[in-house]
């Protein structure tokens, strides 16, 4: 993988190092490139050092090396939903019942072997680079990053919000506002691996939230998140006794839906070479809709 870039005229006389950190290549990746073998740092198809001083018009094209792929990740050949994809990301709409990596009790059937596998059919030379993960049982929007670059900056993008998610979810009973939001502190259940409750000695969490419809038993609600805690949703509706319908984890009913009712619906961001604004967005899977609209006939 490549990236190249014409020197503009407000650049000239830069150093090459100078103009690469400029656009975003951090000392790691650069490192990366300057000291492997299949790295190259070229100047209108000429190798030079990083002290080059640069000309308007230049040519700069930087090659990465070859990605470390994961070898215990085993790929898997099966139908992606891809909404997006170009050279840095891939976008796709997970269904519920579909782990983001591979675990213990889930060592077959993730995104990441999926993912894995389409590389290899499409002769994509990338290590999985997950940047949005998702709950087994969430569906929804995700987004994988092609490349190091691209995920180094999705990341930083993920840090300063210029990178969010809005999800849209069936929580049990009533609200008493139709919008706020929940700011409690998240951490560990000591006595499990997975769950999380809201404790003192756990960490900042906000949720804010936005009532899209109400139901006899349940109120349809548009979410977005200010922290990225693990179950942060499906932990603090449960906390102020609201749990998501179909997450018994956190004391949802599952008489009506066999999965916790939450889905990644939105996705908007900068890109992480052109830095244009994309956005994404995707209908209420039908196991969702379909329980909505069983309420909306009574």
């Amino acid at each position: 993988m490549f990236l190249s870039w014409q020197v503009k005229e407000e650049e000239e006389g830069i150093l090459l190092r100078t103009f690469l950190k400029h656009h975003h290549i951090s000392k790691q990746l650069l490192a990366s490139v300057k000291y492997q073998e299949d790295g190259k740092i070229e100047v209108n198809k000429k190798e030079e050092t990083v002290l080059y001083k640069v000309k308007t018009g230049d040519i700069i094209k930087l090659t990465f090396p070859k990605e470390k792929q994961n070898d215990r990740l085993v790929p898997e050949f099966g139908l992606l939903d891809i909404v997006f994809e170009d050279d840095f990301i891939l976008v796709i709409n997970k269904p519920a019942g579909m782990a983001s990596i591979p675990a213990q009790y889930h060592p077959k059937g993730s995104v990441a072997s999926h993912v894995k596998g389409y590389y290899h059919l499409k002769g994509i030379d990338s290590a999985i680079h997950i940047v949005t993960r998702l709950d087994r049982e969430t569906s929804g929007l995700m987004l994988i990053a092609k490349t190091r670059f691209a995920h180094a900056r999705l990341s930083d993008f993920l840090q300063k919000g210029l990178l969010k998610r809005r999800y849209q979810a069936l929580v049990t009973g009533q609200l008493s506002e139709s919008s706020g939001s929940i700011i409690a502190p998240i951490g560990r259940r000591d006595v499990s691996i997975m769950e999380r409750i809201v404790t003192p000695e756990g960490k900042y969490a906000k949720t804010n939230y936005q009532r899209i419809a109400h139901y006899q038993d349940f109120d349809h609600l548009k979410i977005e998140l200010e922290t990225g805690r693990t179950h942060q949703i499906r932990v603090h509706f449960s906390y102020i006794g609201h749990p998501l319908i179909g997450d018994e984890m956190y004391g949802g009913k599952v008489d009506q839906l066999k999965r916790q009712a939450l889905h990644s619906y939105h996705l908007h961001l900068q890109h992480p070479f052109t830095e244009e604004y994309l956005e994404f967005e995707i209908p209420l899977p039908a196991d969702i809709e379909n329980m909505i609209n069983k309420v909306k006939k009574v």
